[in-house]
């Protein structure tokens, strides 16, 4: 369990202080660890998949409004480029999050603490967190205090969402719709396989392995633009 001491230490460090710290112990806590022994409690899980919608709408309103004459795929890349696993890894260590985290001793003794995947999840989890306790303006000032306010709007980072990209091109046609279907799990919770399809209305036209379901989506984003001919990403 984290302590105390932990706890606001690093409440101190992300400028925020929570009226409920059982979310941010929430937040805090892998599934590795709620899982382990007797333990069962309840991960960052579910608050990651908030998370991950609220940090996208804050990110989204703020390039709007800032970038007034960008156009609507430039602004989707940029986007893309902040929120994406790479990024949200760099700014969890801006406040060192990994430190904090609550993982079982398989996560502990395989580098856990500096897997890019179990420290994007996290972030989006503290997010999520943040946004319940304190509101939407609470999590927005958290978040803007990671965005550069030099951002390369005519480099943003090289193709690494696929997942963008797909969606960019399946939307020039308003009748087409793609989701993605997590098809299977395996491995202990300390390293997990998951596998990800991406359907074009029912359709399966790629298929991807990662270590986290966001990289399996990814892979399987990117065999399908592969097998639709976009080779350059």
């Amino acid at each position: 369990m984290i302590s105390e001491e932990k706890l606001q230490e690093l409440q101190q460090k992300i400028h925020y202080t929570f009226r409920n710290e059982h979310l941010l112990i929430q937040a805090l806590t892998h599934s590795s660890y709620a899982n382990e022994g007797k333990k069962h409690g309840k991960n960052n899980e579910r608050l990651e998949f908030l998370g991950d919608s609220v940090l996208s709408v804050i990110v989204a309103r703020y390039l709007f409004l800032t970038y007034k004459d960008l156009p609507e795929g430039e602004l989707t890349k940029l986007r893309a480029s902040l929120v994406c696993e790479k990024a949200l890894d760099g700014f969890s260590a801006q406040f060192g999050l990994g430190e904090y985290l609550l993982l079982g001793k398989g996560e502990e003794m395989t580098g856990g603490r500096e897997r890019p995947s179990i420290l994007a999840d996290a972030f989006e989890a503290v997010l999520a967190a943040i946004y319940l306790d304190g509101g939407y303006e609470a999590a927005q000032k958290f978040v803007l205090g990671f965005i550069p306010k030099d951002l390369d709007i005519k480099h943003p980072n090289k193709i690494s969402d696929y997942k963008t990209v797909l969606q960019e091109i399946i939307q020039q046609n308003r009748e087409e719709r793609i989701e993605y279907v997590l098809v299977d799990e395996q491995g202990p919770d300390h390293a997990k396989v998951f596998t990800a399809e991406v359907l074009l209305n029912t359709n399966v036209i790629g298929k991807g392995v990662g270590s986290s379901k966001k990289q399996a989506e990814q892979n399987a984003a990117k065999e399908a633009l592969a097998l639709m001919g976009y080779t350059e990403v």
